[in-house]
Formats: structure tokens, C-alpha cells, sequence
């Protein structure tokens, strides 16, 4: 059965029992979001809230928060069609008629992918008499947020100028009234594209906002895919089948015929409004800055609607498990689009634009460097803070191999890149200012140079307070915070020679209880052109040439917003409600 949209996922959920139906009344705000962070901490089961306070429609949410719903989603193995044509397009370039024969399933699936009109939309089956966007459970995640929150919401765009694909990204969308929300489009997104065309242009943007609908969507609308491939087109290949699309008067769009909710409405040109904060998914909340205006001019949905919705935070949330699925998926297209990159792996532990890590060719001199330039500039990849290269045999999943791989063979003196006066993810607050910051590379090639030293020896020099070994290669240490010294000087002491790596930090036992602490604690916490010391440092032919043992400094920094955690007195009602939201439920 190809789960066409979001109840027929839900049905396939409950015929595998990964799905537990809440009974009790819950309320969007606060209460819901902590149930559903408290599930999935557990690796627990998709939730159904059947009664919301102050809406009349159910809630969905941790619908992706294992490994196994997400393989259910796609139960018709996109990843094996994805591999598939890789292998046409490469190996079998330009193929013979027994070769197109020998892959005439891939081609008759190919056949499926796209879209096609229909006659009955069930979005369409009501329209609200007003439109009231309030009636609708948007939740509020975190204590600190400025408002209630779509998390789930697939927003589609096209070009004013009618030329190029169109658009459909997940951006968030805060309810400000009845009427309207903001749009938070950050950089590189195609919808903040086509809204900057319109805006020059001096004319108001259409806009339309699904929530539910093909599963295949919501991982389509946030693909990391070059800026001119449709999502719909991958969405629809996900989903093994066309995308059906129907029409409205209200709009130039079409409209996801299989999608729960459907807002119609524009952004006009050269309007602003504050949006934020939000407790995002880095694990911090971004604070409230000035974004365009979405205002709704009509709400369709089902019948009996079902409201999707998903609650980010520190990793590893909802959206890990989607952002890793999405990864795998994609990753035989990569040598693809960039053929000197064998592999390449972002890390979710650090909200994904913060790390990756790539398995390169170098097959002439530093040609591993035109494989980094081409993964900073390819798509949202381009958003990658600080990236490791190696030409080695690796398994990017497993960042300790990585870093001891890299760490093996790094010359300081030449293969550590720092590019300033660069973009940064807007989400991002390691930078001086918003949207704004720097990149940093990591090379590690050819035979090793050092061998690794994996205890610590001592003595700890002043003011440093405790030390301990992350992997071979890497001290953590701790010392005073950062607005009370930054006095590195202490880099420089014969204990730390051998390291090539040191990184500060508040707390050394919390930032190396696990891999995903030190990745969350590690690289969510520092800014390349910031944050990177040395003992020593020499300008050759305008490259900064570095003398180890290099310093990263993620200590947390006053200018960075608050962790997100839970309020107590919504910690208390969870506790003293628990055993009602799960009363008589066997999983």
C-alpha cells in the first residue's frame, strides 16, 4: 500500500503497534511538547493526542522518532531505486539496450515520479466560513518561545517570474493572530529566493502551507537538494507513486490533494515583523528578528483532520532520525554531482550544518581542497561550519575513527583552513552577528605523521581544572569560563606537545559522557575564525600557518542564547499527569 498520505501512514503505525493513542485532554502549549520529548528520550512510540485544548482537531506528532518509522514511511525502498540509477548513469554510461532491458523495473518506477492532476481533492472537503488561524493546535515547544509554532509545515513557493522550479521547504511558521505568521525564510532557502524576487519585483508573493499529507513530503521538503531539483520530484519518488495535486480560485498553486490542512494566503512585499524566539533545533533557542509576513486568506482541510506536529530541541530529536534516512538516501548521488568526494556524512548531533566530514580522492596535489571548496558550495551543504577531510578509508558514522584518522595525519602548519567574513546558518549564534560568521577545514591525508597519544600524563598547568582524553589524539580540558579568562598561554606546555588537538570546555565529564555529547558540547559552541588558537602562528604566501597543539575553545560564551529546557511547573504536570496520559496502554 503506498501511504499516499498521512492516515494511511497512521494505520500502518498501528498495525506495527508504533502508535499509542492519548485519551486525556493535553494542552498545545508546553504540556503536549513534553510528553512527546519524554517518548522519544525513551525511543517510545508515535503519539495521537485525541483531545487538544482549544481546537476541535486531533494532534499527531514523533512520527519519524526511531530508525523503524522511518523505514516504514518508505516501505517501497526508494534508497534501492536512488542506488539503481546511480549505477545506470555511471557504470553502464551511455547504456545498451540489454542494460535498459536488465533495468526495466528502475525505469518502469522512474515512470512513476511527478505529479498529476485530480478531480477530488480531499483537502478540499472543507473550507472555514472564516479564517481563523487560532483554532488550529499550533504548539508552543519551550518556555522561552515567542509564540505557538507550525513545526511540521510543508510551504510551497514558485518564481514570480514563472521560470524555474518551484519550491517546497519546511521553514517555521509562528501564528501571530487569526490572520497571520511569520515566515522564518533563512538564507539559502529557496522560498526566501522567490520572496526576494517578488520583493524586488514590488509585488506580493503567493504562498501555500500544507500540514500532513505523503510522508514522502515532509522528508522531500527538507532534502538537502541542489537549489534547482523540485522536492516535489523527490517526494514523489519517495513516495513511489505521483504526487496528486488539485486547484483553487484562490490561488495559483496547485494544491497536495492528500494533505490534512491547507493555508492559502501571500507575503507582501517589504514587510516585516519580529519573529522568535524559538527553541531550535542546535538546542538553543535563536532569538526574535525581523522576517517577512504570511497572511492567510483562506484554510481548506479534511473532514475529520489530523494535525502533525514535532518538537525540536538538543539532539537527538525527531528530525535526526529524518536528517540521517535523508543522508543515506542521497548519498550514492554525491560522487555523482561532485565526483572527486567518495563519501560524505553531516553530523545530526551538531544540528547537521555545524559538522560533516568527507572521504575524498587525491589523486593530484591538495585536489582533497577542490572537493572541500565543492562541498561549501553545494546546496545547504554550502551552510557546513567546520568540515574533516580524509583520503583514507573511513566509516563516517563513526566519529571517533574519523577524528583519530584525521588527527593521525594533520600538519598544522598546512592543513587547517579558516575562511573569515563568511555566512553562516541563521540559526547559528557563534558569530559576531546574524547570518554572518566563518568556515574552517580540517585535512587529513595521505600516511600518518604522529603517533597518537591516548592517556594524559600531566602535570595540568594553571588555570586549568580537569583533563581527559575524548579519543587518541584528543585532550578535553576545562578551565575558568570564558568571560573570566582567555588566556591560552598555557597551550604552549611540554603536557600538551604531543596533542594535536585540545578542546576547552565548561565541563569535561559532560562534554565526554558520549560521542553525541562531545559533538553537541564541541562544535555547536565554536566559531572557526573565533575560536581556533594555537601556541604559535606564521603568515607564508597569506596562509596562517598554524604550530599545534590546536586549541578549540566551546566554552559557552555570554553572547550565546540559553540551552532549551524544560520549565519546572510544566516538568511538575507531566510528573503528576503521566500514568493519565498512558492509563490502560500495554506499549
Amino acid at each position: 500500500m503506498s501511504l499516499i498520505n498521512l492516515r494511511r501512514f497512521i494505520q500502518v503505525l498501528h498495525q506495527q503497534k508504533e502508535i499509542v493513542t492519548v485519551d486525556a485532554e493535553v494542552d498545545p502549549t508546553l504540556e503536549l511538547p513534553e510528553i512527546h520529548r519524554r517518548v522519544i528520550e525513551e525511543q517510545g512510540p508515535a503519539l495521537f493526542f485525541k483531545r487538544v485544548k482549544h481546537s476541535p482537531f486531533p494532534v499527531v506528532t514523533n512520527l519519524f522518532g526511531t530508525q523503524n518509522r522511518v523505514r516504514l514511511a518508505f516501505n517501497n525502498r526508494p534508497e534501492e531505486l536512488v542506488h539503481n540509477l546511480v549505477q545506470l548513469l555511471t557504470k553502464h554510461f551511455p547504456p545498451t539496450l540489454s542494460t535498459l532491458w536488465n533495468h526495466r523495473h528502475t525505469l518502469k518506477k522512474l515512470l512513476k515520479v511527478g505529479t498529476k492532476n485530480v478531480s477530488h481533492a480531499p483537502v478540499l472537503e472543507v473550507k472555514m466560513s472564516e479564517v481563523d488561524l487560532e483554532k488550529l493546535p499550533f504548539t508552543q515547544s519551550w518556555p522561552l518561545d515567542g509564540g505557538h509554532f507550525l513545526t511540521l509545515p510543508l510551504v510551497y513557493t514558485e518564481p514570480v517570474s514563472h521560470k524555474g522550479p518551484p519550491n517546497l521547504g519546511m521553514y517555521r511558521i509562528q501564528r501571530f493572530d487569526k490572520k497571520t505568521t511569520g515566515l522564518h525564510w533563512q538564507i539559502a532557502k529557496g522560498g526566501g529566493y522567490h520572496y526576494h524576487q517578488a520583493e524586488q519585483a514590488g509585488k506580493p508573493l503567493p504562498v501555500s502551507i500544507f500540514l500532513g499529507g505523503p510522508p514522502a513530503m515532509i522528508l522531500g521538503a527538507i532534502a538537502p537538494l541542489p537549489e534547482n531539483v523540485p522536492e516535489v520530484l523527490l517526494s514523489s519518488l519517495l513516495q513511489g507513486e505521483k504526487l496528486q495535486l488539485g486547484s483553487i480560485p484562490e490561488s495559483p498553486y496547485p494544491v497536495v490533494a492528500e494533505s490534512e490542512f491547507a493555508l492559502i494566503g501571500s507575503a507582501k512585499p517589504h514587510q516585516r515583523r519580529m519573529e522568535g524566539p524559538f527553541g531550535d533545533h542546535y538546542g538553543y533557542y535563536s532569538w526574535a528578528h525581523e522576517f517577512p509576513v504570511f497572511e492567510c486568506e483562506a484554510i481548506y482541510h479534511r473532514k475529520d483532520a489530523i494535525f502533525p506536529a514535532t518538537v525540536v530541541g538538543k539532539p537527538r530529536q525527531e528530525d535526526f532520525f529524518i536528517g540521517d534516512y535523508l543522508q543515506e538516501l542521497l548519498s550514492p548521488l554525491f560522487p555523482v554531482v561532485m565526483p572527486s568526494v567518495k563519501d560524505i556524512w553531516s553530523y545530526g548531533e551538531t544540528g547537521f550544518h555545524s559538522l560533516a566530514a568527507a572521504v575524498t580522492h587525491e589523486r593530484f596535489y591538495r585536489e582533497s581542497m577542490v572537493s572541500a571548496f565543492r562541498i561549501l558550495g553545494e546546496g545547504q551543504l554550502a551552510l557546513t561550519k567546520f568540515l574533516m577531510v580524509t583520503d583514507r578509508t573511513v566509516n563516517l558514522h563513526d566519529f571517533k575513527a574519523v577524528l583519530q584518522t584525521v588527527l593521525e595525519r594533520f600538519k598544522p602548519e598546512t592543513d587547517l583552513f579558516v575562511f573569515s567574513n563568511l555566512s553562516l546558518d541563521t540559526l547559528d549564534y557563534t558569530g559576531p552577528a546574524l547570518n554572518k560568521g566563518s568556515r574552517g577545514v580540517m585535512l587529513g591525508l595521505g600516511e600518518p605523521v604522529r603517533k597518537l597519544p591516548g592517556t594524559f600524563m600531566g602535570p595540568l598547568p594553571q588555570p586549568l581544572k580537569t583533563a581527559k582524553p575524548f579519543c587518541a589524539g584528543c585532550l578535553v580540558v576545562s578551565g575558568p569560563a570564558y568571560e573570566h579568562s582567555n588566556d591560552f598561554s598555557w597551550l604552549n606546555q611540554p603536557a600538551f606537545s604531543q596533542w594535536p588537538l585540545v578542546v576547552l570546555v565548561d565541563d569535561v565529564e559532560a562534554a565526554t559522557r558520549t560521542v553525541s555529547d562531545f559533538l553537541w558540547t564541541t562544535f555547536t559552541r565554536f566559531e572557526p575564525a573565533a575560536d581556533i588558537h594555537s601556541g604559535e602562528a606564521d603568515v607564508f604566501r597569506h596562509h596562517v600557518c598554524y604550530k599545534g597543539p590546536i586549541l578549540i575553545d566551546a566554552r559557552f560564551k555570554p553572547t550565546y542564547p540559553p540551552v532549551v529546557e524544560c520549565d519546572p511547573d510544566t516538568k511538575a504536570l507531566v510528573d503528576r499527569r503521566w500514568h493519565e496520559y498512558f492509563q490502560n496502554k500495554s506499549n
